[in-house]
């Protein structure tokens, strides 16, 4: 049994010190490798140690600034591989040696290949550097109870320390509190760092340089907040669910904050600082006791904003932007006086929207340009923020937000978040690819007018017969939608009206919601007449098939005139439908960016979204969607 375990011990010290001294001679050199090489001693291959996380020890604490740059005296402190292979015998047979705590003489300082995160002992705060750009600081924490506090760090205890794992618990304080906050800060190899906290610490104030804040929702459009449009406001309070995008100034840089479901708040501070473009200077996150992650996204790049000048009216602009990677990129710009999502198309493309009618799609990428295309219906206002959600040809090499939230919060909470199911567009086929094409009151009257033309109407009845079955599933499936819309704003009006009894300072942020919501029943009163009834659509179909039982030459201006009346119908229906989803998309909107002033407002805000959420699941391919 002992010569067993001294050819053990033999083994591991011949397999692993050479990949120890390598690494250690990145440490004294200031840098780290980061990858996997091969070593041979005597006749045994082996493969140097692969370390994807390192704690440094800075061996002296920061001052007054921060200085990654200079590593002289930096020391490494060793992961548990590390410690088998500079002292294997110590660490397999003597068990005094387990549970021994290291003790930083400076500041901790946790590095992979995409974060540098210091926990600066003199500042108390948590100070994290993209590698991609270690320049200067992307983000800086503190316990939200510290904040605007003489805060420190007074204790870090590691907890782990593989070389592809690391976690630290962190203990801050300060001189005004007798409390002491905790929290546990975990790394892995990617570019996520999870933070979690101690029963009472109730939330992280996160400091960065975001030019824009972004709220996704994948059914509807995101919330855009640009500090800029709220010159009287500090506090921006959002509605934001379990994920949250920053638009880090420099364009470079994406801050990605996911977090599990729970009761937790957002609010952004801005700044009060004289410079030529107010930015979001914190995000004030209340925890719920629970987890929140945080990742940097770098490219240059990696967002960007374009100025909508009145330059850009009718003509293709190409903007001086070119996209990093392949992405699912998008844009929001102004169509039917609603902020309507874009995606980016691989090129340029006419389309046809009801309401808006045909038009030349607004943006598109052609090679590596990037190119707009606005005009009266999207008229070029305001400022486009180009960004990114999810995947698209995305190379494996590179994270999205998506990625990001289905590492941190996992496959079966991201399913409900991103709802695949619920934007998937409703069909009108009847017959799905067996029937007319373009299987609308549009395409089937065309369809039907050919064989009338030709003169084939009794040769080809059961062909006319099916296109009018399919104009009649088309119409009856556009009736049943419209009555989900009328439904949608008969239970918001309900839901407003009983809100508005029971939180009267709440009036006026209730009101604009209920003058949003009675425009579906508005619009409905306006085209009643023009959408018809099933009946009056049963009464067309029996009319326009009748035509195919006997030929006389009134059969074809007949058929003229029947399909004048299913056209018109049809065309009623398309232009509701479009109205009821554009109003609903607008109410959603509304609601997060009315609450911004009124924390009270929130819980309602969020409940309005919900319902709303709700009803524009499975629109209409005819209805103006967002980004499904």
């Amino acid at each position: 049994m002992r010569s067993a375990i001294r050819s053990l011990t033999c083994l591991i010290i011949l397999t692993f010190v050479p990949g120890l001294e390598d690494h250690l001679d990145d440490a004294r050199a200031g840098t780290v490798t980061f990858s996997a090489e091969s070593t041979v001693i005597g006749a045994i291959a082996t493969k140097r140690p692969l370390i994807n996380t390192l704690i440094w020890d800075t061996v002296s604490p920061f001052v007054n600034t921060v200085d990654i740059q200079d590593r002289t005296n930096w020391k490494v402190v060793p992961t548990d591989l590390l410690t088998l292979e500079t002292n294997p015998s110590a660490a397999i047979s003597d068990p005094a040696y387990h549970g021994r705590e290291y003790s930083f003489q400076g500041d901790a300082v946790v590095e992979n290949k995409h974060l540098i995160t210091v926990f600066s002992s003199k500042k108390g705060c948590v100070v994290i550097y993209s590698r991609a750009d270690s320049s200067q600081k992307k983000v800086e924490l503190i316990p939200l109870q510290l904040k605007a506090k003489h805060a420190s760090i007074t204790h870090i205890r590691i907890l782990q320390n593989t070389g592809d794992n690391a976690a630290l618990e962190v203990t801050f304080s300060a001189k005004e509190t007798e409390d002491n906050y905790s929290a546990i800060f975990s790394f892995d190899k990617k570019q996520v760092v999870e933070i979690k906290p101690a029963e009472n610490m109730k939330g992280i104030s996160l400091f960065s340089l975001i030019e824009y804040g972004v709220v996704p929702s994948f059914i509807g459009d995101d919330l855009i907040f640009n500090p800029g449009e709220y010159p009287s406001m500090t506090t921006l309070h959002i509605p934001s669910d379990n994920i949250f995008l920053g638009l880090l100034k420099g364009q470079n840089n994406m801050l990605v904050l996911t977090w599990p479901g729970g009761k937790q708040l957002t609010r952004l501070v801005l700044d009060n600082k004289e410079r030529k473009r107010r930015l979001i200077e914190s995000v004030d996150f209340d925890n719920d006791g629970k987890s929140i992650y945080l990742a940097l996204l770098d490219a240059p790049g990696i967002w960007h904003k374009e100025e909508l000048k009145p330059s850009y009216l009718e003509k293709d602009v190409a903007v001086n932007w070119k996209r990093p990677f392949s992405a699912k990129w998008k844009t929001q710009l102004l169509e039917a006086g609603v902020k309507t999502t874009y995606k980016f198309r691989e090129s340029k493309d006419k389309i046809w929207r009801a309401i808006t009618g045909n038009y030349t799609y607004p943006v598109w990428f052609q090679g590596e340009n990037t190119f707009y295309r606005l005009g009266k219906k999207i008229p070029p206002k305001g400022e486009s923020i180009i960004y990114f959600l999810e995947r698209k040809g995305t190379p494996v090499s590179v994270s999205t937000p998506v990625d990001v939230m289905k590492e941190t919060l996992g496959r079966q909470a991201c399913d409900t978040i991103l709802d695949l199911a619920g934007r998937k567009l409703r069909s009108h086929h009847r017959r799905a690819g067996l029937g007319i094409r373009r299987a609308a009151t549009c395409g089937c009257t065309a369809a039907i007018e050919v064989v009338f033309k030709a003169g084939q109407e009794i040769k080809k009845k059961e062909y006319v017969a099916g296109a009018v079955d399919d104009m009649v599933y088309f119409v009856t499936r556009h009736v049943e939608r419209i009555r989900e819309y009328q439904d949608f704003a008969r239970e918001m009006m309900s839901f407003l009206n009983l809100k508005t009894k029971s939180n009267p300072d709440l009036k006026q942020f209730l009101d604009s919601m209920e003058t949003i919501t009675q425009e579906i029943p508005q619009e409905y009163n306006r085209q009643k007449e023009n959408i018809q009834t099933l009946e009056y659509t049963a009464e067309l179909a029996r009319k326009t098939k009748a035509l195919t039982q006997k030929k006389i030459p009134q059969n074809l201006p007949t058929c003229l005139a029947l399909g004048e009346k299913w056209r018109a119908m049809g065309g009623a229906q398309d232009e509701l439908i479009a109205k009821f989803h554009s109003i609903t998309r607008k109410l959603f909107q509304e609601a997060g960016y009315s609450c911004v002033n009124q924390p009270q407002a929130l819980e309602i805000a969020r409940d309005i979204r919900k319902r709303c959420r709700k009803c524009l699941r499975n629109p209409d391919s005819y209805e103006i969607w967002a980004d499904y």
